[in-house]
């Protein structure tokens, strides 16, 4: 079915569009309010209004009473809402992102904001608009609660939630005037831990009171939110994102490059079971935001006993020279054993080149272990 693009602009990633897409045709029975409401979150209203310009199905031979006239008048399998829909999801990649608009003339000739970085933008101001986005759409709702005219009954206190996890009164609602760095930070995390996605929702209308949701799920809502607040990091000049994966799941960490990004993934899904967990740890405590000297060595500590335990097979697929030098480094410095004639003078900078060397060895070792396992 043809399904004209050019009028969309996805708000979601890709992935989570389609899985929620394919999730939703899976329904038996009613599922087109589920559907316009995926539409509405992460196409806009006009998406919707497509969807609902498009004839929904029926079949003739459930209408006893239809006409041969009258059977016209509806639309045939290939040109209904579920066609439609599906088509939007399989073609979703093709879908452009709606990014921020490019400078306008007065911002690009400095006459239209003030002087600072990225535009004159407060990360914080842009974090509690995302957050009274998330609001709306009832992604607290499972948390927070939601008023109703028909039911009174206490609701809980946000500060008192957002208190319970942070150990900070008042913080609700959100005023970023009164934030420093680590607050400002702490909260990014504690709201990552509390959104969750509404799939169903209906309109009350007595009393003007508005949207209901239902159904909650919070792993959509935390990859959405991940990655709203990771482009919003990087447009406003912030140098760290919030991890998708590993022990510091949803914890602000330092960015890297795409390729030691692309091996911190494959670290922590392609090594075997019985070095998950040091695995694991040694990354948090590397790329942490509050990541110290100490945290680090502790890192390479880690690495260094899966690469000790791992000798013998470093031995035989390495030359002699490399496998005495990755084991030299790790006993000549002050990294593991913490001896006096251990070299403890060097720069930070050593920490890194030494941690993404130690993940590179045992990225290779995982796989050279996979290659001896039989398909």
């Amino acid at each position: 079915m043809n399904v004209d693009l050019s009028n969309y602009e996805l708000r979601w990633p890709t992935p989570l569009f389609v899985a929620e897409g394919e999730r939703i045709i899976r329904i038996r029975g009613s599922w087109e309010e589920q559907a316009k409401w995926l539409l509405e979150e992460a196409l806009g209203t006009t998406a919707v209004a497509d969807f609902e310009e498009i004839p929904g199905h029926r079949d003739p031979a459930e209408d006893p009473w239809a006409t041969t006239a009258s059977r016209y008048r509806y639309a045939g399998p290939a040109e209904d809402q579920c066609a439609w829909f599906e088509a939007l999801v399989t073609r979703a990649p093709e879908l452009r992102h709606a990014v921020t608009p490019r400078p306008y003339w007065t911002q690009r000739n400095g006459t239209g904001s003030p002087s600072g970085s990225r535009l004159g933008r407060d990360a914080r101001q842009d974090f509690v608009q995302l957050i009274d986005d998330f609001v709306s759409n009832g992604y607290l709702t499972e948390v927070f609660g939601e008023d109703c005219v028909d039911n009174r009954d206490d609701l809980p206190d946000p500060s008192e939630v957002i208190a319970r996890r942070l150990g900070l009164p008042g913080l609700w609602p959100l005023t970023p005037e009164l934030w420093d760095e680590d607050l400002f930070y702490g909260l990014i995390e504690v709201f990552h831990d509390l959104v969750s996605r509404p799939r169903k929702r209906r309109f009350h209308s007595f009393g003007g009171c508005g949207w209901h949701f239902d159904q909650f799920h919070n792993g959509p809502a935390r990859v959405l939110y991940r990655w709203k607040i990771n482009r919003l990091l990087r447009e406003t000049g912030i140098d760290y994102e919030l991890a998708a994966e590993g022990e510091d799941l949803g914890r602000l960490v330092a960015i890297t490059d795409d390729a030691r990004g692309e091996l911190v993934h494959h670290v922590l899904n392609d090594s075997p079971p019985d070095i998950t967990p040091s695995v694991h740890h040694a990354i948090a405590l590397f790329r942490g935001r509050d990541a110290t000297i100490e945290s680090k060595r502790s890192a390479i500590f880690n690495l260094g006993r899966i690469l000790e335990q791992r000798r013998d097979l470093i031995k035989d697929k390495l030359h002699r020279k490399d496998e005495g030098a990755l084991f030299m480094i790790a006993n000549q410095f002050d990294l593991r054993h913490n001896r006096a004639d251990q070299q403890g003078d060097y720069d930070e900078a050593f920490l890194d080149w030494i941690f993404w060397w130690y993940l590179g060895t045992v990225e290779l070792t995982n796989r050279l272990i996979a290659s001896r396992i039989p398909g």
